[in-house]
């Protein structure tokens, strides 16, 4: 995988996405993450059905172009191909990494869950590009059952993975705390809300990117 992975990981999650006007404001949303430089993309729908998530990542496809970013599906392993996208991520209980890495070749870009309290036993010999640890702090967007494990438990975390995997800390995170947070050893942060519910997410995405380089 020759793909540098960026500091700021932006997850749209499907409900951000107004019902009135949904084609028209992907395609302004998308076409301004790509004019504000975004390279890396997840678009999360856990409740739509195929045809909305289908449409929904055609319409992201077309405005934020392959050459440009790199589009991951969540969760739906089977829809990828359909809708073009570079890449999915799978969670705990979603299909295994071997099987999704099987199913969609060694070019796409697989992100797994890699721990919370602690790496996964034997989740760093799986075949992903990057691995998601977290939550860090309590998140809105996101259901889970596991408590967050703050800036400790990231630094702790890649104590663990070593040096050179790739670490998505993901949950809560903040402009404010970022930095802290990649500080301690992850490799880039997934936000949703702080970016998304703020007025204008590229203008908003331009600002961490300022902030953290």
């Amino acid at each position: 995988m020759k793909f540098v992975f960026p500091k700021v990981y932006p997850i749209l999650d499907s409900s951000i996405i107004p019902s009135a006007r949904r084609a028209e404001f992907l395609n302004e949303l998308g076409s301004s993450l790509a004019l504000a430089g975004v390279t890396l993309l997840e678009y999360r729908n856990k409740n739509g059905t195929d045809d909305e998530i289908v449409a929904d990542a055609r319409i992201l496809r077309t405005v934020l172009p392959p050459e440009k970013v790199k589009l991951i599906l969540d969760d739906r392993v089977d829809l990828v191909d359909a809708v073009e996208f570079d890449g999915v991520h799978v969670d705990a209980g979603d299909m295994a990494p071997v099987a999704t890495r099987r199913l969609l070749g060694p070019d796409r870009i697989v992100g797994v869950f890699g721990g919370s309290d602690g790496l996964l036993p034997g989740i760093l010999k799986e075949p992903a590009d990057y691995f998601a640890i977290g939550p860090v702090f309590p998140t809105r967007t996101k259901h889970t059952e596991k408590p967050p494990i703050g800036i400790e438990g990231v630094r702790r975390l890649r104590e663990q993975a070593g040096p050179n995997a790739v670490l998505s800390a993901a949950a809560g995170i903040t402009l404010e705390t970022a930095k802290a947070v990649l500080s301690a050893g992850a490799s880039m942060v997934a936000v949703s809300e702080a970016i998304f519910r703020a007025q204008t997410p590229a203008a908003e995405f331009q600002r961490w990117i300022d902030l953290l380089g």
